[in-house]
């Protein structure tokens, strides 16, 4: 029987509820699939802070590089807000990306069934059923560019650059084409080609890299088009390739289109498919402990994990096909509305219903 090694970073705020929920899923999509997990916990974030002193121990690094796959809840809380901004549980995020090499963020925007009422776009934008995926550049461009701040003739100023080498994009679309080719084979590459040279690059690179994927329909959008015509028309959307600071904007927007960022995953691969998935939400501190969080984000990132990294699709289908089969009957806070045809539940009892439609 195949077994895997599955890290779990539990923490602050509302990530040790719904992670406990997430790994009630996990192990019994196990069970039925026929396959094993082993989970080592470990610490990240302001729970790391407090343990250790600092937001990513070099002990949690070891765990997650000696794993097949990273699950993680959320980081932050106003209790560390004192911390040094080296020292913040945000740091212990983007520095256990950085060390595990995580490249590539996946954010799926998914209407499902017993939810489309609670799109903010109207049903007849929305169109038939909605599922599109944002593939966003995460450990390059303007974000990790050159800065400055300073002040010249009696007024202050700040500049951010943007860099991209050849191999960071490429590496990017190409994670771009590979699920495009699993899915519907069509994909949006989203830039500012008229204006920048990075975007321009980015572009070429993209229309050399189509001719080795000939199944895959490839169109060109600038980012300006493109969100607006993710309100306009989400359905023609399948998946979207961009850079960093262009993909952290638009798959927030997708995934307003969604209904509730209760219900959203994400997964940041690395090579050879290597990856850490959590709820896009953050930690919720003011619910945090009173049972009242949405695990299904968390429970659906487990479904990602499954069908990217230890490719056990058939697994990730069950999970999913639970979620869906849930929303029916139960709803908790954050997307129950009265008049919804399902019960009011607490994250526990979430978890224990999509447990339980495992089959």
């Amino acid at each position: 029987m195949k077994t895997y090694r599955i890290a779990v970073l539990r923490g602050d705020g509302i990530g040790p509820e719904i992670v406990n929920e997430a790994v009630k899923v996990l192990e019994k999509t196990a069970a039925v699939c026929g396959f094993e997990v082993t989970l080592t916990p470990a610490l990240l974030g302001g729970a790391a802070i407090d343990e250790t002193g600092v937001p990513l121990p070099e002990e949690t690094i070891a765990v997650c590089k000696a794993s097949d796959a990273v699950l993680l809840g959320a980081v932050g809380g106003p209790q560390w807000d004192s911390q040094p901004g080296s020292n913040r549980p945000e740091k212990g995020l983007l520095g256990i990306r950085k060390a595990l090499g995580l490249y590539a963020n996946l954010r799926p925007a998914v209407i499902f069934g017993p939810l489309r009422a609670a799109s903010p776009l109207k049903s007849e934008i929305i169109g038939g059923d909605l599922d599109l995926l944002v593939v966003r550049e995460l450990t390059g461009g303007i974000y990790f560019g050159e800065r400055s701040t300073g002040t010249e003739n009696g007024e202050r100023f700040a500049w951010d650059t943007e860099r991209y080498a050849e191999h960071e994009i490429r590496r990017i679309v190409q994670t771009a084409f590979e699920m495009a080719e699993k899915r519907r084979g069509r994909l949006t590459s989203v830039d500012k080609a008229n204006v920048l040279d990075t975007s321009r690059l980015w572009r070429s690179i993209v229309d050399e890299m189509a001719k080795d994927h000939p199944t895959v329909m490839v169109n060109h959008m600038y980012v300006d088009n493109c969100a607006m015509q993710l309100v306009r028309n989400p359905g023609q959307f399948d998946v979207i390739v961009t850079s960093n600071l262009f993909g952290d904007i638009l798959s927030d927007e997708a995934s307003m289109i969604s209904g509730s960022i209760g219900m959203l995953a994400s997964a940041s691969l690395g090579d050879s498919g290597f990856g850490l998935y959590e709820p896009i939400h953050g930690s919720a501190p003011d619910i945090a402990g009173q049972n009242k969080a949405n695990p299904l984000a968390t429970i659906l990132s487990v479904a990602m994990l499954l069908r990217y990294s230890l490719n056990e699709a058939a697994a990730a289908d069950r999970i999913e096909q639970a979620v869906a089969k849930a929303l029916a009957q139960a709803r908790t806070a954050d997307i129950y509305t009265e008049g919804c045809g399902a019960k009011l539940v607490t994250c526990t009892e979430m978890g224990d219903i999509v447990t339980a439609l495992i089959e």
